[in-house]
């Protein structure tokens, strides 16, 4: 691929640069939050997202707008294997895990790209989406409420009246603004939220005081353990399944077929290469955020160009301790006005790709797999052993593709 077809696809014009911006305050939050709980370096997992997010545009052929940052998915399984082998092990084991899936689309590739799109019918991918949606919104409301961060809690009726103002004011400069204002929904709403927070003693602008200027990120490389490598591998199977929801959805949202140009094995083959490469450096696996996806479906921006600069102000981000300080001291309960709008905003996605063929919903045969995926994915269920888990959209997706291969099809009458 010539440099001079990146530089082609990727010139955005001024308005779209800031949309950029925005979309990395909405990743932020969660972004950091990975890498806060196993231990890592955030600035790392701020420059592996970057990173990641532009491998997987080269393998997707610069067509999809998403952006690749921490995956939850890896949490409890990286916690382990830290405290049993160590940081550096556990790495290594992670590098084998990206390798697996990068397999993993290789073998579709060779095998599996016809009978894709016929596993994934709108009645089996519609409820996946909304499962998406429907089971990040606790998560919303957790930090709208100010009890996302048990050491940081804030008492409810502060937060529910700081993200009511920064969900109100982004709705009405999306509604109501006019010019290069219109383009800023997002940093307008966090920008109210946050002025709104300080009276309250709740932005600790000490991180800004103690943070340098330049830092650079603590890089940590992987040692190879073929017991954390034994152990970690199975976790790519959740991820894997996962990813199938995550392209669904922002397929939904920009109405394309993802699975067929550039395909899915391109997908999972980036994404696999993604972690791979955050891996080498220390940083956590990555997968497409949902919260991205959402804030794609609510501003109906699709250039994947903006991702790319999302990614390329990450990285630098990374170096920069006092930006990266600033956008931690962002309350939760700001984030989590903004996250309402957008995990709605799935919820209406997914409604909309189960309607496109709304005479065969009301089937019994349909019926039943649009409720059990929606049970299965949102009702808490669990199965796991080891690093294996299957739950949410996992378990969801799975329930879907075998219901709909074993339930019979209602005969037309003759």
């Amino acid at each position: 691929m010539a440099v001079k077809d990146w530089i082609t696809d990727y010139k955005l014009n001024y308005p779209d640069s800031l949309f950029s911006v925005q979309i990395l305050l909405v990743a932020f939050g969660a972004l950091i939050t990975v890498p806060i709980l196993t231990g890592l370096d955030p600035s790392i997992a701020l420059f592996s997202a970057g990173v990641g997010t532009l491998i997987f545009h080269g393998f997707a052929k610069r067509q999809i707008p998403v952006f690749l940052a921490s995956s939850f998915a890896y949490t409890a399984p990286i916690m382990v294997a830290t405290e049993t082998w160590g940081l550096p092990a556990t790495l290594g084991g992670l590098v084998a895990a990206g390798f697996v899936y990068m397999g993993i689309g290789g073998i579709i590739y060779w095998k599996g790209r016809t009978i894709i799109p016929s596993l994934f019918p709108p009645i089996v991918v519609g409820p996946i989406i909304m499962v998406i949606g429907l089971m990040l919104a606790p998560v919303a409301v957790s930090m709208a409420l100010g009890k996302s961060n048990p050491a940081h809690l804030i008492p409810d009726k502060i937060g529910l009246l700081i993200a009511a103002i920064t969900l109100a004011v982004t709705i009405l400069i999306f509604m109501l603004a006019r010019g290069i204002l219109k383009l800023m929904p997002i940093m307008g709403g966090l920008l109210a939220g946050y002025l709104v927070s300080i009276p309250f003693g709740i932005v600790d602008f000490s991180i800004v005081a103690s943070a340098p200027w330049f830092a650079v990120p603590k890089f940590v490389f992987p040692q190879f353990n073929i017991d954390a490598i034994v152990f970690l591998i199975p976790a790519v199977v959740a991820p894997v399944i996962a990813h199938f929801g995550d392209i669904f959805a922002i397929g939904a949202v920009t109405d394309k077929d993802y699975l067929i140009e550039p395909g899915i094995h391109r997908t999972l083959i980036g994404n696999g290469a993604a972690n791979t490469i955050a891996a080498f450096v220390g940083g956590p696996p990555v997968r497409i955020y949902a919260e991205v996806t959402g804030a794609v479906a609510v501003f109906k921006k699709w250039q994947p160009a903006i991702m790319v600069w999302a990614a390329v102000l990450a990285m630098i981000l990374a170096f920069v301790g006092k930006l990266s300080a600033i956008i931690q001291t962002i309350p939760d309960p700001v984030s989590g006005g903004i996250l309402i709008l957008f995990f709605g905003a799935l919820v209406v996605a997914g409604m909309n790709c189960l309607l496109k063929d709304p005479s065969k919903l009301m089937e019994f045969r349909n019926i039943l797999v649009v409720v059990l995926i929606l049970v299965s994915g949102i009702g808490g269920i669990t199965f796991s052993a080891g690093a294996f888990s299957l739950k949410g959209v996992t378990l969801a997706t799975l329930t879907g593709v075998i219901l709909n291969r074993i339930l019979p099809e209602k005969k037309p009458d003759i």
